[in-house]
């Protein structure tokens, strides 16, 4: 008998609520959208438009084009649901590499772990159990172009491997992983520095649509099962207020949108009793949407109209302080709408530079009613920045 760990596609979401609607969006794969960092997760998950660092595969490969060393390697690792388990994290390896004062190219490996299952065949607690490992990861690459000194653009290219089925204790069935592959198309702008009254400024502005491709099925039936990639449109901004030479602050404020369809009301008739036949037809035709027509729909398909559709915006604000570019300070605030997911939080971080290595950390306070499956959390990354400089301009 083949069984798919249905569990962990709730619970790995960052939709994972208790939904007030029955309009909340799921996807297949959303370890993508946790954040791999702690600089953009002590932010609040957000990165599109801040400066580049090493981590910017993740949320706009573009800014690479802007790096002020020619290469960069960093290790994030991310706990995951605490809570309950001590075995569940994330970890991401990412490097990239400023060849030229135009282009750059990166890479990275993501890697979801659930950790250790135990199958048992009878059900007896003294049976030897078997163990399992279900896992996710997606390795990417990418490269960005400036198309002028202010502005640049990246294309990026994944694959992603999904194991999430485990088969039966015995080893027999024919479960597999399930794969696909996407791409992300994003943009960076970064202004030079102006001189204002009492202090210089600089502005960013950013862009990345990301997770652009096929579905991805966990069954031999791909009508019935199969599960759009968590694509999303990033848009964000934010402005460097430069005191003097020693102390930064950064403002910076992302929206998301997800381009995926929003799930249809299978009460047709509207009579407040939906059968198990119009259950099964709501179903049916929402996977018979294909991911290009479903990047389309996602922006005026909500039954509510454009009401609805606003909720399903989220956005983040996040503030950092550099004080001689060795010592940062950080915080960020996260919303999403009550009905369409309910994730709300604060977070706040630190980082410490030293020579040519780099340690972030970020804490998240969940501000809603649903748990958070990274409250209390405390998570790491570590940076190596190395090579030749570059100027700003």
């Amino acid at each position: 008998m083949k069984k798919i760990i249905l569990f962990a596609l709730c619970l790995l979401g960052v939709q994972l609520a208790k939904a007030q609607s029955n309009r909340v969006i799921t996807t297949g794969v959303p370890f993508l959208l946790i954040a791999a960092d702690a600089r953009a997760a002590a932010m609040g998950d957000q990165g599109v438009a801040t400066s580049s660092d090493v981590f910017s595969q993740q949320w706009n490969p573009a800014k690479y084009a802007f790096a002020l060393k020619s290469q960069g390697l960093s290790v994030g690792y991310t706990p995951y649901l605490t809570d309950i388990a001590n075995d569940i994290s994330l970890g991401q390896l990412t490097y990239y590499n400023r060849f030229s004062e135009r282009s750059a190219f990166a890479g990275s490996l993501r890697y979801f772990g659930l950790g250790d299952i135990e199958l048992r065949q009878t059900g007896d607690p003294n049976e030897i159990p078997v163990t399992r490992n279900p896992n996710e990861l997606a390795v990417d690459f990418s490269y960005a172009l400036k198309l002028d000194e202010q502005f640049s653009m990246s294309v990026a290219a994944r694959y992603i491997r999904s194991n999430l089925r485990i088969p039966e204790a015995s080893g027999g069935g024919d479960s597999k992983a399930a794969s696909t592959f996407a791409f992300d198309v994003a943009g960076f702008y970064q202004s030079e520095e102006v001189a204002y009254s009492d202090f210089n400024g600089r502005w960013r502005a950013g862009f990345n649509f990301q997770n652009l491709g096929p579905k991805i099925s966990y069954d031999n039936d791909p009508t019935l099962s199969s599960n759009f990639l968590p694509a999303n449109m990033r848009l964000g901004g934010g402005f460097d207020f430069m005191f003097d030479e020693y102390n930064k602050l950064g403002v910076n404020a992302e929206i998301t949108k997800l381009l995926v369809p929003t799930p249809q009301d299978p009460d047709k008739n509207h009579d407040g009793e939906t059968t198990s036949e119009e259950y099964q037809q709501a179903r049916k035709e929402y996977n018979d949407i294909n991911w290009v027509s479903g990047i389309f729909k996602s922006f005026g398909d909500a039954p509510d109209g454009l009401s609805e559709e606003l909720k399903e915006v989220t956005y983040s604000l996040g503030a950092e302080y550099l004080y001689q570019d060795s010592f940062a300070l950080r915080l960020g605030y996260f919303n999403e709408n009550q009905q369409k997911g309910a994730r709300k939080f604060f977070s706040l971080g630190a980082g410490f530079k030293y020579t040519v290595v780099k340690v972030d950390v970020s804490y998240l306070f969940s501000a809603s009613q649903v748990r958070n499956p990274l409250e209390n959390t405390l998570r790491f990354s570590l940076t190596f920045n190395f090579g030749d400089d570059y100027d700003e301009y």
